[in-house]
């Protein structure tokens, strides 16, 4: 599956394909936020807003013949235009995505293009479909079977459900079936995750007060259309990044496949921070410092532990096997260890089977990556290593599973032509297995730096 955007903030132009860790780095202003923004409004909007369409025939022979079949392969064939009509719908959506003014996105596009071994079906699936705890309709795919079968479960005439309702839910279960593993189930973590902790209080009482309002308010004007204003004025991924926040009382009940089977990995996270995360049952939010009898509230507590908190969260309560973990800047507030130790918790949640993507401009995760990519090699030594720095066979990365992409200027063929032109784009980074990633970004930084430091100390009076 390759990613595909033109005109989209500073990029001009630019490919990029998932692997099951992602890295964009780059200097600021060259796109990388972009990038990551479009993509996680397209799997939002995907799984959200936009739905297979089914002919009005076969909702008309469910409802008057109790059951259909459809065959499965007839939507694989057709993969290929389902994907573009909705991304040409998506591309209209990004003055929403961005909230930004239509002129910014006259000229921008966004596609996926699949390929030929990227098409099979979800091996089983099964999904009731009901109303005022009533059973309406069941859809079922067996493991071995191309059809899809879908039968009322109640008699023809007590079925209440408009049609157009029925093709969507039906639509829905075919987009999951054909694209469920194409198109993973997205969570972000905006750079302005550390604002949204702080003033949680004041976003509930902001909506809250409004709601009141929407009470009292004169009947012409439409609540609903209000409501949805709240946090217009913030990008798609921040408003998702405050209703989560929002909802912690309500998340902290449910367990993440995560807390059942990789405890370990919870109680890694809570040495990043050096101690937990409380919600109360007044949904009073309270870090708690391991070994200490205090609880410190979110404006009390440290910048790094805020700017992770919508990710402990996650982890613990609502991550899912091939999710796709959307962090921009996770260095953000981190002592130089912690970036190392988060690096290494990415490829544990990797090696889970949770897909992680991150902007970043800390060359200390980059390296700690390269570190658990060069240690992934068969031999004594290198087990050896490992063993006495301390890092798990679960750390280790294979480097196949990988994809790093600089945002940088660079010759590429514009719109298929034949002429290069120089414009802003994603270059795709050299991973090497015994060396790891060419991190050109940082490099040049850092060589200037150590040249300079060498010239001070070496180069002697004149």
């Amino acid at each position: 599956m390759k990613i595909s955007i033109k005109n989209l903030g500073a990029i001009k132009q630019a490919e990029f394909t998932l692997g099951e860790l992602t890295i964009i780095c780059g200097c600021n202003n060259t796109g990388k936020t972009y990038a990551t923004y479009a993509l996680f409004g397209f799997l939002s909007f995907w799984r959200d807003a936009f739905s297979i369409t089914v002919s009005d025939h076969e909702v008309f022979q469910l409802l008057n013949d109790g059951a259909i079949e459809l065959n499965i392969q007839d939507y694989i064939d057709n993969a290929s235009s389902i994907v573009k009509n909705g991304c040409k719908s998506f591309t209209s959506e990004l003055p929403q995505v961005f909230a930004s003014s239509e002129k910014h996105f006259l000229e921008s596009h966004f596609s996926v293009s699949l390929d030929s071994h990227d098409m099979y079906p979800s091996p089983a699936f099964e999904r009731t479909m009901g109303a005022a705890k009533t059973q309406l309709f069941s859809i079922s795919k067996k493991a071995d079977s191309p059809v899809i079968a879908i039968t009322l479960l109640v008699e023809k005439e007590k079925v209440k459900i408009p049609s157009e309702v029925i093709n969507r839910i039906v639509g829905d279960a075919l987009k999951e079936i054909v694209f469920g593993h194409l198109f993973p189930r997205p969570f972000i973590a905006s750079a302005e995750r550390t604002g949204a902790a702080i003033f949680r209080k004041e976003l509930n009482f902001a909506r809250n007060r409004l709601l009141e309002e929407m009470s009292v308010m004169e009947k012409d004007i439409n609540p609903f259309e209000l409501l949805s204003k709240v946090y217009s004025d913030y990008a798609l991924p921040v408003k998702s990044n405050v209703d989560f926040t929002r909802k912690l009382e309500e998340l902290a009940k449910k367990d993440s496949f995560i807390a059942k089977n990789h405890l370990e990995i919870l109680n890694d996270f809570a040495d990043i921070i050096g101690g937990d995360y409380l919600v109360t049952q007044n949904d009073e939010l309270y870090y708690v410092p391991k070994g200490k009898r205090i609880k410190l509230t979110m404006d009390e507590s440290s910048s790094a532990v805020r700017s992770l908190l919508d990710i402990g969260f996650y982890l613990r309560h609502v991550a899912l096997p091939g999710d796709l973990l959307m962090i921009d800047e996770p260095e953000l507030n981190l002592h130089p260890e912690n970036q190392r130790l988060v690096a290494r918790l990415f490829v544990r949640l990797v090696n889970i089977g949770v897909k992680v993507f991150i902007t970043t401009h800390s060359d200390y995760i980059v390296k700690e990556l390269n570190t658990l990519i060069m240690l992934n090699q068969k031999g004594n030594r290198f087990k050896e290593i490992a063993e006495r720095e301390g890092y798990k066979t679960d750390e280790l990365l294979d480097s196949t599973k990988l994809k790093v992409y600089i945002a940088e200027k660079a010759l590429i063929k514009i719109d298929g032509g034949k002429i290069k032109t120089r414009c802003q784009t994603l270059v795709s980074a050299d991973i090497d297995p015994q060396m790891g990633i060419e991190a050109r970004s940082f490099d040049k930084t850092i060589e200037e730096m150590n040249r300079i430091q060498e010239e001070i100390v070496w180069g002697g009076d004149q």
